[in-house]
């Protein structure tokens, strides 16, 4: 329902400019490189507030050369995908946690409000425009790009007077290049992805542009992703892009999946909600949110209680993780592949109802 006490932009208003030239679509063959036809532009300024939205042929931004989204960051951005079921209804994933997260890194980058529910209905329209981009399969999907940047032409650091919210979508399959294996993380105490009190838990691009050069330092070690640690007892907080899990049974003798609190330095990922939501459903193991340190990983792989590690994200779903090197040690999780009974059937349960074979109320069909 919309919030008609926001100063928004009105889907209401939507006005469509059909590319004449449409592209010929690709056989998916990587993770966001082919977009679709169109995208979704809305334009604010502080003096004359929300333009209409306009859906138009993808195409080039013009941006000043003194934008402060280029100079200083001030830009957010949202992933979601656009499944098409085996009945050939399109839908969306909890779109709204997408946009209630895309709200809050808003306020926090002082960038202006807008009604979330008329932002998920102009990205209805744009996913139903470009509808025939949508994957005709259950290994791929239309990933869609929310962003949010201030456009403010001065070099001078304050509160944007103009701003841009576009959408760009693009066919995707798998994040990783070869999902049958788990992952390797590296983990040095030395580097922080983000701190108390700071924009953790806001998808803003400088949270991952500044960790370009530890991933290379990872791949350095022989791993593939970063496993991030923080404060003195090296608390796990998250891999790569992704939150972190755990699945094992805790010091109470307890079988547990447990994953870190979102206390400002963790991300609030849609995936991970909708695991711990569909876990504490079956009732059948303990799961809770609490911090988790590599002492206490490292324990318990000593002792045989680990059952296995993996990541949870938009893009790669559900990742295991079996090979962590820390402070020189190599250690090996359990779960090498898979074929692990908890995250195959997380993974299963979660595309059933994204791909529609399971009838639920997180899907917003198009």
């Amino acid at each position: 329902m919309a919030d008609n006490n926001i100063p928004s932009f009105k889907a209401a208003d939507l006005v469509v400019e059909l590319s004449s030239t449409p592209k010929t679509k690709p056989n998916v063959v990587s993770f966001g490189s082919a977009f679709t036809d169109h995208m979704l532009t809305i334009e604010w300024s502080a003096s004359e507030g929300w333009q209409a939205p306009v859906i138009k042929p993808f195409g080039n931004l013009s941006l000043h050369p003194a934008c402060s989204s280029l100079h200083y960051a001030i830009q957010l951005f949202e992933g979601l995908k656009a499944y098409r079921g085996d009945d050939n209804k399109l839908r969306l994933f909890r779109p709204m946690l997408n946009m209630t997260r895309m709200s809050n890194s808003a306020k926090r980058a002082c960038l202006p409000a807008f009604d979330q529910s008329e932002l998920l209905e102009c990205i209805r329209r744009l996913v139903e425009t470009d509808q025939d981009w949508v994957p005709h399969s259950d290994s791929a999907s239309l990933y869609i790009r929310p962003t949010f940047i201030a456009t403010e032409t001065c070099l001078g650091l304050k509160k944007p007077s103009s701003a841009l919210l576009y959408v760009i979508m693009c066919q995707v399959t798998s994040y990783f290049d070869n999902d049958a294996e788990a992952l390797s993380m590296w983990a040095d105490p030395k580097y922080t992805r983000a701190w108390k009190g700071g924009t953790g838990d806001c998808k803003m691009g400088g949270n991952y542009g500044c960790t370009l050069s530890v991933q290379c330092e990872a791949v350095n070690h022989g791993c593939q992703q970063t496993l991030w640690l923080y404060g003195e007892d090296h608390q796990l907080t998250e891999a790569g892009t992704m939150n972190i899990f755990l699945h094992w049974i805790n010091e109470d003798g307890e079988e547990e999946l447990a994953t870190p609190p979102l206390d400002s330095i963790i991300l609030p990922g849609v995936t991970r909600q909708s695991i711990l939501e569909l876990t504490r459903e079956w009732g059948e193991i303990k799961v809770t949110e609490r911090y988790l340190t590599m002492s206490q990983l490292c324990s318990a792989l000593k002792q045989q209680r680990v059952k296995e590690l993996f990541g949870s994200g938009t893009a790669a779903m559900v990742c295991p993780i079996g090979h962590i090197v820390y402070q020189g040690e190599n250690l090996y999780l359990p779960c090498q592949d898979k074929n692990s009974q908890l995250t195959s059937r997380i993974a299963k349960e979660l595309t059933d109802i994204q791909y529609g074979r399971t009838p639920s109320d997180w899907t917003f069909l198009v």
